[in-house]
């Protein structure tokens, strides 16, 4: 179990000359082939011979003392990054990632439908890539609180029918994976605008299809990170304006794994963290 992780150095292999015995990385939690046609496009995330982390029995999570990794996948994060912190480098990492499939640019608006950590962080990246407003939509008060205070824009949905007049955002990213969602997002885009699908939900689901054409929207999946996504997310972080330890509610020794993932079944709190075993 676990793929958002972070963790220190142990041991290098003799060809490693990036890390040392000590460092302090965050880990992007799978492995590519490096061979395939999208591995040498850059577009390694698609790889259909990826080993990735909970993903058993071609890898087991990084819930665990020791976890083998390319050294290429092991980024060094700064000191003013703890390693608690640096779990959450993986899903800001999501986010870096469909913000940039959105082309999102300077002075742009840009809705995110959910609240959650994953729609959070792409709120933030969005702001931090420029947009001019960013407008967070979820239907649980206590994240909308959350997003308020990290974000700062409106978060309000019936604000939003109204400001944006259900066609004037240039950028909608749903991380909810909510049906009713991802229809919305349509809704609110202007002519040409773009629209991003996160959050996993239903495989299939009723979509505005012919308002997606009538208004030429560019629409794209999001599928983990790819080059350079864990990297930004890291510069980010470590910018200070990203208020990472703001997100971590809990954090539950090894041996009192079975509560927190209990805890975080009942939705307590934002993010819930379990301690490798020592």
């Amino acid at each position: 179990m676990g793929h958002e992780a972070s963790g220190t150095i142990h041991a290098v292999g003799s060809a490693v000359e990036t890390l040392v015995p000590g460092d302090r990385v965050a880990i992007e939690p799978g492995y590519p082939c490096r061979r395939c046609e999208r591995c040498k496009t850059g577009r390694y995330n698609l790889c259909p011979k990826m080993k990735f982390a909970a993903d058993s029995p071609k890898l087991h999570g990084t819930l665990t003392k020791y976890f083998v990794l390319p050294a290429d996948f092991c980024y060094k994060v700064p000191e003013t990054i703890s390693l608690a912190e640096a779990v959450l480098i993986e899903p800001l990492a999501v986010a870096v990632h469909a913000v940039r499939l959105a082309d999102a640019e300077l002075g742009q608006r840009v809705v995110v439908f959910g609240a959650g950590t994953p729609g959070l962080f792409c709120a933030i990246v969005a702001r931090e890539f420029g947009a001019a407003e960013v407008v967070c939509v979820d239907i649980v008060d206590r994240k909308l609180r959350f997003a308020q205070e990290l974000v700062g824009d409106r978060n309000n949905a019936e604000r939003l029918l109204q400001q944006f007049n259900l066609g004037e955002a240039d950028v909608a990213i749903d991380a909810s994976g909510a049906e009713l969602s991802m229809q919305t997002a349509v809704y609110v885009l202007r002519m040409g605008g773009t629209y991003v699908q996160v959050g996993m939900g239903k495989r299939k689901i009723e979509f505005p299809i012919a308002e997606m054409c009538e208004k030429e929207i560019t629409a794209k999946g999001c599928y983990r990170y790819g080059p350079g996504d864990f990297t930004l997310g890291i510069y980010l972080a470590s910018q200070g304006r990203l208020r990472l330890s703001e997100f971590i509610t809990n954090i539950f020794p090894f041996e009192e794994a079975t509560e927190a993932w209990e805890t975080a079944k009942r939705d307590e709190g934002t993010k819930t963290l379990i301690r490798g075993p020592v």
